[in-house]
């Protein structure tokens, strides 16, 4: 009897030695993910700019001579005639006198020659000589009364003042700039288009602008691609161009920084932006692990219509808002369950 329960024992053992030990549960490995929800283009058709007036004038004396007064400094609003600056007037008023007695003296010269032809006792074409003379006499005398008050120089226009060039004291050039004027009314944003982005603008394009100083970009103004140049700058490459700012809503200052976009189409509504570490590479297909509620990836084909520096264009495949594995794409197998690393705010 105690020999048939040893070896009962010794079978129960033996069999309980044979049975295979339970799999140790699947760890769930970390990954780094990604929120699709950057629209492709969108940072290459956003430029940075600068407000300016839509008409500035630099403005100059006609005549030479030495400043002795300027009456604004740059940012004064001026309206239009107010005086702005003023020349020495000495030497334009001292030609205005020797213009104006030359006149006068060939004014008495003229009366006599008529008054001596009407007798007969000077010829017709002496008469005619002293009346050309007086003729260039007045023409004279009105050219330096027009100098004289060129040395005072006015606002042509209502706006405010971007810059002074001059200061008192200094002796200026005829034409040679002292102020410059930004006339009040529309402004417009200056900015440079990088020659490959110039065949996807035009003129009259719409545009939405956006101040830097306005809550940070919150408020925004809607504007069209006024001027484009046809010529690029030879040190930058790049393409003046100028958008104005539309409606008769609150105008931003002179100087503030801007960015400008411009909608290029439909195109860009359904492709997106994901970083090259997201693309699993098949020979020449391209797929992404698209995350699940479950938190289960899914391996699902895309178009990828660009290749870029950091980062590859998704024309086809991908819906905003649904996350993608960012990283580690060859380690993982379908239907495989992973743990969120990174909350991978949308960018």
């Amino acid at each position: 009897m105690k020999r048939l329960v040893l070896i009962s024992g010794m079978a129960l053992l033996l069999a309980a030695c044979g049975k295979e030990a339970p799999a140790p549960a699947k760890v769930e490995q970390p990954v780094l993910t990604h929120v699709v929800g950057t629209l492709a283009g969108a940072e290459d058709t956003t430029y940075s700019g600068e407000i300016h007036a839509r008409h500035e004038t630099t403005l100059a004396f006609r005549v030479p001579g030495k400043m002795i007064e300027r009456t604004v400094d740059a940012g004064t609003v001026v309206q239009a005639g107010q005086v702005l600056a003023r020349l020495d007037p000495v030497d334009t008023g001292l030609q205005a006198s020797a213009a104006e007695s030359q006149f006068q003296l060939a004014e008495a010269d003229a009366k006599r020659y008529r008054e001596l032809r009407a007798r007969g006792f000077v010829s017709q074409a002496a008469l005619d000589a002293r009346e050309t003379t007086l003729k260039a006499a007045a023409a004279q005398a009105g050219l330096s009364r027009n100098q004289t008050s060129y040395t005072v120089l006015r606002a042509d226009h209502a706006g405010v003042i971007a810059a002074t060039l001059v200061e008192v004291g200094q002796v200026v050039g005829a034409g040679q700039a002292v102020l410059r004027l930004a006339q009040a009314g529309v402004r417009e944003v200056q900015l440079a288009i990088p020659e490959s982005r110039l065949n996807k603008v035009k003129l009259g394009m719409p545009a939405t602008i956006r101040i830097w100083a306005d809550d940070g970009l919150a408020a925004s103004y809607t504007g069209h691609l006024r001027e484009l140049s046809a010529v690029a700058d030879p040190l930058s490459r790049t393409y003046a161009a100028r958008v104005t700012l539309e409606g008769k809503a609150a105008l931003p200052a002179l100087g503030m920084s801007a960015r400008v976009t411009f909608a290029e189409g439909k195109e860009a509504a359904s492709a997106w932006q994901i970083p090259l570490s997201a693309v699993f590479q098949q020979g020449e297909k391209a797929a992404v692990w698209v995350v699940g509620a479950d938190q289960r990836v899914t391996l699902r084909p895309v178009r990828i219509s660009a290749w870029q520096d950091d980062h590859a264009i998704v024309s086809n495949g991908l819906v905003s808002g649904e996350r993608i594995v960012a990283a580690g794409v060859h380690k993982l197998s379908p239907g495989e369950k992973i743990r969120v690393a990174d909350n991978g705010p949308a960018r």
